[in-house]
């Protein structure tokens, strides 16, 4: 099936509207011109995409599934010319990079800030997904390089390991917590917490956690760093469950007492996944060296 961009659109208004006499006048087109296109799509797609009532028109099941795509296409176009726009006023090159929690509010800010400054010439977009389906969109071309931690299906990627984190306990630095060192998962869950957002890969994983061991996770507040969580803690909110990089970075700052998890999961290795070594721009490559020398600085 073939579809033009603008037919495209005029669907999306339709759907919007709720009506081909809406659309077409919103589009400055006659209806009769309105209706005719939206039949040659009906046509082409070889089934009908709208259910035309007397006041109106509301989408078939089909044309539910019309829209979802057609948003995704229309916005794919969108970025398509917004980069080659880029590329006109003297990009050379543009990176598209997936990465979990920590990689994103921990470590690959202080890269880019040193990375983009090197490189004046090339744009990065850096973007929050779960470790999973990282590795699911570098598979399929959605981002060239992928950051992850912990067991991950790598299938048909390349993968280099270029550290090892493990999660740990942030307390409150009372006399009671500050005699444990060591402590299972399972023996705090009982406990308020304090929390990563809602959509963060960290909280979704911890989440899943506690649920395997018959727990839903008290949050009382969840936050958008570990800086955060970490006064938040100080502040005797509850506990927090961080990387141990982010717990030392604000440890000392926030007065927080860390425990180490005696889980096997807590220890996480973390990869930079992508489709072939062999085919990555040189930008892409040097990007990272960057994120490997900077950890061989800190181990």
């Amino acid at each position: 099936m073939q579809f033009e961009l603008k037919d495209l659109r005029l669907f999306l208004l339709v759907a919007q509207r709720g009506s081909l006499s809406r659309a077409a006048e919103q589009l400055h087109l006659s209806l009769a011109a309105t209706s005719a296109r939206v039949k040659a799509l009906e046509e082409r797609v070889g089934m009908p995409l709208l259910i035309r009532e007397a006041r109106g028109v509301r989408l078939s099941p089909p044309g539910e599934a019309f829209l979802f795509h057609a948003r995704a296409i229309l916005q794919q176009a969108r970025q398509l010319q917004a980069e080659l726009q880029e590329y006109g006023a003297g990009l050379r090159g543009h990176l598209r990079v997936f990465a979990n929690t920590t990689a994103v509010t921990d470590f690959m800010p202080d890269i880019l800030a040193a990375y983009l400054t090197a490189h004046p010439h090339i744009s990065v977009d850096l973007e929050e997904r779960p470790n999973a389906r990282i590795a699911e969109d570098i598979r399929e071309g959605r981002a060239d390089l992928g950051i992850v931690a912990g067991e991950v299906d790598t299938h048909g990627l390349q993968s280099l390991h270029f550290s090892t984190d493990r999660l740990v306990l942030v307390t409150p630095p009372t006399p009671a917590w500050r005699a444990i060192q060591e402590i299972p998962f399972a023996q705090v869950l009982h406990e308020n917490f304090v929390g990563m957002h809602r959509t963060s890969t960290l909280q979704t994983f911890l989440d899943g956690m506690g649920q395997q061991l018959g727990h839903t996770l008290k949050l009382r507040i969840q936050l958008a760093s570990f800086d955060a969580m970490c006064r938040m803690v100080a502040a005797g909110v509850g506990i927090a469950v961080v990387p141990e990089s982010g717990a030392m970075r604000y440890a000392q700052g926030a007065h927080v007492h860390q425990v180490q998890l005696m889980d096997s999961w807590a220890v996480r290795p973390r990869y930079m996944l992508v489709r072939t070594l062999q085919g990555l721009p040189a930008h892409a490559q040097a990007l990272m060296a960057a994120v490997q020398a900077h950890h061989a600085a800190r181990a």
